[in-house]
């Protein structure tokens, strides 16, 4: 283990066992002030085949600080060369692992969000989707900021009314292919949520768009299937930003850590012994 300190946070970089490989998972704990705190798993952005811890450390280091909460920023496997199902799989024995350890880090288990920017977006809900399947890991909230939710790609916005764009089309499409590379798996649950007929019973959502996004049709689209499938859900698209800069935008952080702090509740005073 790597052992940083800040004045608010610990935070410590821990192997263990993944679906397909090791994987790193990244721990973000507020000094002990004696509270038992909530946890947040968090995904990092990068299109399935980039990004990194390093990416999440905005995102990450916020929501523990502010929450606060004890969050688990997951390394998990990229595509091409572990494609699905192996990185949601990495991202649910992150949560069994945050679970196995809650007491020692005193956390509650039973108040668990998760969170994800760009691919780690869509790995976020489609775990929240695993864990309600598997039943043995409740989820209470989920946070998605710029998801990449739909594998059709047929709910791009017009690039030619996107100011400025991250990325092009033909990007994405790269990347859907590399991390989807059966071409049945694009309507697989666990891997396009928009298209999941499966919505019930999902934790409740906070859903952030940006203006200069073209994927923010389909992330405001995904708020309106949450909401007819009964799941409580809130919607924000953040004008004047752009696809990569909402993993650290102030106000689309803040949003998170309130969404955060009414789902899973303030961190109550420790009585156990």
């Amino acid at each position: 283990m790597d052992l940083e300190s800040s004045p608010r946070l610990c935070i410590e970089d821990v192997r263990i066992t993944g679906h397909a490989q090791p994987i790193t998972l990244r721990s973000y704990r507020p000094a002990s002030d004696g509270t038992i705190l909530p946890i947040v798993l968090y995904f990092h952005g990068g299109g399935f085949v980039g990004g990194g811890l390093d990416d999440a450390d905005i995102a990450a280091a916020t929501i523990a600080r502010d929450t606060p909460a004890w969050v688990v920023s997951v390394g998990y496997s990229l595509a091409p060369a572990f494609p699905f199902p192996t990185a949601p799989e990495d991202g649910y024995r992150a949560a069994q692992w945050a679970v196995a350890h809650a007491r020692a880090q005193r956390a509650d288990p039973l108040r668990i969000g998760i969170a994800g920017h760009d691919a780690g977006g869509n790995l976020a809900t489609c775990v929240a989707a695993i864990a309600r399947d598997r039943g043995d890991i409740r989820m209470s909230a989920q946070a998605l900021l710029a998801p990449l939710l739909d594998p059709s790609m047929t709910r791009l916005a017009d690039e030619r009314k996107v100011l400025c764009p991250d990325f092009e089309a033909c990007e994405c499409a790269q990347w859907y292919r590399a991390y989807l590379p059966n071409p049945s798996q694009r309507l697989h649950p666990y891997a396009a949520p928009l298209e999941s007929r499966r919505l019930h019973g999902l934790p409740s959502a906070l859903i952030a768009s940006a203006e200069h996004d073209l994927l923010h049709i389909e992330a405001e689209k995904y708020a309106g299937e949450l909401i007819a499938a009964g799941v409580s859900t809130e919607v924000t698209r953040h004008g004047n930003a752009s696809h990569q800069a909402l993993a650290a935008h102030p106000d689309a952080l803040a949003d998170v850590v309130t969404f955060f702090r009414k789902r899973l509740g303030r961190a109550k005073q420790a009585q156990e012994k």
